[in-house]
């Protein structure tokens, strides 16, 4: 009984608007470290359309973000977490690192944003699966 109570309101705070405002406001700080443009943004939240997209960006105070837009926002978290731990000594490297080429699989020479572009959430889940076996 006490587990499914602590997962409803584990789901209510994900279904919160400070929820959605705290993952856009990661989302868009990371994005400027990245250097994304907003096309790439906008695929990388599930190819979102202009005007859901500008009005992420004001960050409103009722934003409801869908689940697979949190989904997304919360793999490109644990990206970057992945990232500064692998390389603690260097910030600008772990910026650098997501549009570098990288031939280990599934990257295939190319950057692991370019791999994440093709815009499916499982596409982003395997960079953080990679990044977290990297770490170990």
């Amino acid at each position: 009984m006490a587990i499914s109570s602590v997962s409803l309101n584990a789901q209510q705070q994900l279904d919160s608007p400070d929820a959605g405002r705290v993952a856009l406001k990661f989302f868009f700080n990371l994005m400027e470290l990245w250097g994304c443009s907003v096309e790439q943004q906008r695929t990388l939240l599930g190819k979102v359309g202009n005007t859901t997209f500008y009005k992420y960006k004001q960050l409103p105070d009722n934003v409801r973000l869908p689940r697979d837009t949190l989904e997304r926002i919360s793999y490109l978290m644990g990206i970057h977490k992945a990232l500064s731990i692998i390389f603690s000594n260097s910030r600008d490297r772990a910026y650098q690192w997501i549009s570098s080429p990288n031939t280990a699989a599934p990257f295939n020479g190319q950057s692991a944003l370019s791999y994440m572009l093709a815009g499916r959430v499982v596409d982003i889940a395997d960079v953080r699966r990679y990044l977290d076996g990297v770490r170990g």
